[in-house]
């Protein structure tokens, strides 16, 4: 299966630039800087990721195909190693509705560190731990289109666990995460799920309100009776539940000043659950008379859940979170140099502000003529305290390096 997949790696770039698609071929070099904690686990890990993308539309443009396969080959995880199907849809547009039918990405998070109101597609972990990456979600939407906002409601058929790294795979938690998930729902990874949102641009605000009532995306983990032994655990299983959860995001603009929030209530999940995310980002324009920008970010997480895990919950088989920003600080620096090549660089750190340890992060890309783009970017943690749940990232300080083709 992998020499398929392999070969099919090789053929599909020229298969989709003579069928007038569009896509990239990314190769990604993964190297950590400090050694494994675990024997099964590795310094480096490469990667081949392709992304074809093939679009039609017809109809005096009412009507869109899209057609969105991905697929990812990945040394020493085997979970890194998948494909899905991102996007395989239809979208018909009226003229006060829109319909969206099939499998596709739904996106509406404002904020920079987190993004707490995403909730319809569930996060492909495998590929990058910023959250950022999602899996196609099967769906029907329609959009309705008023004077006083958009209402778009949501069918969704079908559930996506969540993908996490394998035994061998780096980063992952302290303990290994079990293949076999539980569901909360006798229907499972078939329960159908529903979303509501409004959505409004009012002056230079931006704001949509929504609710969604299904399988909850983001788990909870238990460590099953089999899986401990005296004072250890082999592994955790994924607790999937059946949560209600609303959400605001809102979005405002004044001159330099981008404004944001997200924010959360949800149930379901134990105690009922509170999140917030919120800052801005103030550009300099054209620093020095230059045409480089400097952005100046600052955000505000919080989250009632706490960032502590009790060991005692964990031996008792109950339900256990793993949130990492209940009270802390993000501040940042983003540099443009609005250059041909789209030269960028994005510079974080997130601070606990109960002194649990800080998170850092980089990011740069530059493109290099007109199909080839480099991208850089460096991750870790430092100063955690025990029973903090990033303790397991303490030595996990890494560098990503990936090389894509447009196509």
């Amino acid at each position: 299966m992998k020499r398929v997949l392999c070969t099919l790696a090789c053929l599909l770039p020229a298969i989709c630039a003579h069928a007038g698609w569009r896509g990239y071929v990314a190769a990604e070099l993964l190297g950590f800087i400090e050694d494994p904690q675990d024997s099964r686990q590795h310094n480096s890990y490469v990667s081949l990721a392709i992304e074809p993308e093939y679009f039609h539309e017809w109809n005096q443009r009412d009507d869109l195909f899209t057609f969105k396969p991905y697929l990812m080959l990945a040394a020493h995880d085997n979970n890194r190693t998948h494909a899905d199907l991102r996007e395989l849809s239809w979208i018909h547009v009226a003229r006060d509705w829109e319909t969206n039918i099939g499998i596709s990405k739904v996106y509406w998070g404002v904020t920079e560190a987190v993004h707490l109101v995403d909730v319809i597609n569930q996060t492909d972990l495998v590929i990058n731990e910023d959250g950022e990456d999602k899996l196609g979600q099967p769906m029907a939407k329609l959009t309705l289109v008023r004077d006083y906002g958009n209402f778009d409601l949501f069918v969704l058929p079908g559930f996506r666990e969540r993908t996490f790294t394998d035994i061998e795979g780096r980063p992952r938690f302290g303990i290994p995460i079990s293949d076999d998930a539980l569901y909360e729902s006798g229907a499972k990874e078939l329960h159908t799920d529903f979303a509501i949102r409004w959505s409004r641009t009012l002056g230079e605000f931006d704001i949509g309100i929504a609710h969604f009532s299904g399988t909850g995306r983001e788990p909870r983990f238990v460590a099953r009776p089999a899986a401990i032994s005296g004072m250890t655990i082999s592994e955790i299983t994924p607790l999937y539940e059946i949560v209600e959860q609303t959400s605001i995001d809102l979005q405002a603009i004044f001159g330099g000043w981008l404004w944001k929030l997200e924010a959360i209530t949800r149930s379901g999940q134990g105690k009922r659950i509170r999140s917030l995310a919120g800052g801005y980002e103030y550009t300099f324009v054209g620093v020095n008379e230059s045409q480089v920008d400097i952005g100046v970010i600052t955000e505000y997480l919080y989250d009632s859940r706490g960032d502590s895990i009790d060991p005692a919950v964990i031996f008792a088989s109950r339900p256990f979170f793993t949130s990492p920003f209940q009270n802390d600080l993000v501040l940042g620096a983003r540099v443009t140099l609005n250059d041909a090549a789209s030269s960028e660089l994005l510079a974080s750190v997130i601070v606990d502000m109960d002194g649990g340890g800080q998170s850092f992060n980089v990011e740069a890309s530059r493109r290099f003529g007109d199909n080839w783009k480099l991208s850089l970017e460096g991750r870790g943690v430092m100063n955690i305290p025990a029973g903090n749940v990033l303790s397991s990232f303490e030595d996990e300080s890494r560098i990503r390096v990936e090389l894509a083709r447009y196509f």
